[in-house]
């Protein structure tokens, strides 16, 4: 029915084509037109859509640059406050008696070369020795026996003299070294102290140059610079993971909290009590259990000043405080005896369970005898009273959780709003050479019109041409 000539198809077809393309010719206008209207309908909304998420991505990372360097800035602070407190204690504790222990040592010390000096001093002769050694020698020994009597008693008296001079010296010296000698403990003590001293003064030296370090990076917040974000940054991420695990552990420790006490309080609320069709009463009992112990652990946490979640907490004056952790810790202890307890029910319940399983079997029941049958029953038990106060810790790596869920968060959906940007940019992109690969296409459809047009458009142009160079010449 469409073709011109029934019995011969090439030429209705190779017609029909003919006509379509000058139809198509004849629509080349509007069909650029509608081609490029959709184009800019599709591209137009792309781009304002990918401005706007680049504009919102950078007014995003300018504030979480401006909340990352306000909480790096707040715990530096913490930090170099610890830091100075603790130099304060160390200077308070060893330095505060150094000024009177330097004083006594070098008292000491002058003492001790006093008494050098007096033992390295030879104590002059007498003069009256010299006078006597001098008599003596003028007399002349050529005389008698009285004379050489004399003469020897002279000797005698002087050698007595020398020696018992020699025997004073000698004590004094004794003396003088047993004095030195006695010393000896004092200096080796004096080492001790020296040394003592110096082990602090490298420990004042230490945290000395932790404040430093401290101070540098509070610089480096302070000045808002790349290199402080990105410290910041790595470490919100570090912390973030870390804290992700230890909160993983602590969800197991959790889930097998959950497993010793839902079967014992089955046996309380009831164990055919359901909220939902699959859903127990007991186990949600179970459940708001082990939340209440994690809560009281919260709040003994925060009234320690240990996590900063709450600020009215960490606000109240020291009494209020100190009551909220008794309250919390007496709460906390409860909850575990009564864990403690329900785990001993539960073994309970699984030895009768057992019991009349074997007796329906008409099988003896096999009864563990002696302290080994009480291993898992006392093992469940201090597991029960264990894991509240376990669970009670899940508060420190929580609050660091939070508080890096907030950078990490926000450095993820900039670089999402990023990525879709770019996306859409590169949409409208292929949007717009996607018209003009379609302008393209629509002319090489319609390619003997455009010939023919172009054909004419120089056969008219050439006789033109001539005329108009005459009309230069003239």
């Amino acid at each position: 029915m469409w073709m011109i000539w029934p019995d011969n198809v090439a030429l209705s077809i190779l017609v029909l084509v003919l006509i379509a393309m000058f139809a198509l010719y004849a629509a080349r206008a509007p069909m650029h037109g509608l081609l490029r209207s959709a184009s800019h309908a599709l591209g137009g909304p792309l781009r304002l859509g990918s401005r706007w998420l680049f504009g919102v991505a950078a007014e995003m990372r300018a504030r979480n640059k401006a909340v990352l360097l306000a909480q790096g800035r707040r715990e530096t602070g913490q930090r170099i406050e610890r830091e100075f407190e603790r130099l304060a204690l160390l200077v308070a504790r060893d330095l505060q008696g150094y000024p009177t222990l330097q004083r006594k040592l070098l008292e000491e010390i002058t003492r001790v070369e006093e008494d050098y000096k007096k033992c390295g001093e030879v104590p002059p002769p007498p003069p009256d020795w010299v006078d006597a050694v001098t008599a003596v020698a003028k007399i002349k020994t050529g005389g008698g026996e009285v004379v050489q009597k004399i003469l020897l008693d002279i000797r005698q008296s002087l050698e007595s003299i020398h020696d018992k001079a020699l025997a004073e010296y000698r004590r004094a010296y004794q003396m003088r070294h047993s004095i030195l000698e006695g010393f000896m403990p004092y200096w080796r003590s004096l080492d001790k102290t020296m040394k003592q001293v110096d082990k602090n003064m490298s420990g004042i030296q230490d945290a000395a140059a932790a404040v430093d370090a401290q101070m540098a990076s509070y610089k480096e917040i302070a000045a808002r610079s790349d290199e402080a974000e990105s410290s910041l940054t790595n470490s919100a991420f570090t912390q973030f993971f870390i804290a992700a695990l230890v909160m993983g552990v602590a969800l197991g420790g959790a889930f097998v909290n959950f497993k010793l006490i839902a079967l014992p309080m089955s046996e309380m609320v009831g164990a055919s009590d359901y909220l939902t069709a699959t859903l127990r009463t007991s186990e949600v009992a179970a459940l708001v259990i082990i939340l209440v112990e994690g809560s009281m652990g919260l709040f003994a946490m925060e009234s320690l000043r240990i996590t900063h979640l709450f600020p009215r907490i960490a606000n109240l004056n020291d009494r209020m405080r100190r009551r909220m952790v008794w309250i919390s810790l007496t709460l906390l202890l409860t909850l575990a005896g009564i864990e403690s307890a329900l785990a001993l029910m539960r073994d309970m319940l699984i030895q009768d369970k057992q019991a009349l399983l074997q007796s329906l079997a008409a099988t003896p029941a096999v009864v563990s005898e002696g302290w080994l049958g009480h291993i898992p029953t006392a093992g469940q038990m201090v597991l029960g009273f264990i894991l509240p106060f376990a669970l009670a810790f899940v508060a420190v790596p929580l609050e660091s959780f939070i508080h890096s869920a907030r950078t990490v968060g926000g450095a993820l959906l900039v670089n999402l709003l990023g990525a879709i940007a770019f996306a859409l940019r590169i949409l409208s992109n292929l949007a717009r050479h996607a018209s003009r690969a379609l302008v393209h296409a629509y002319d090489v459809l319609i390619v003997l019109p455009l010939v023919l047009e172009h054909a004419l458009r120089s056969l008219r142009k050439a006789p033109a041409a001539p005329v108009l160079r005459e009309l230069g010449h003239e």
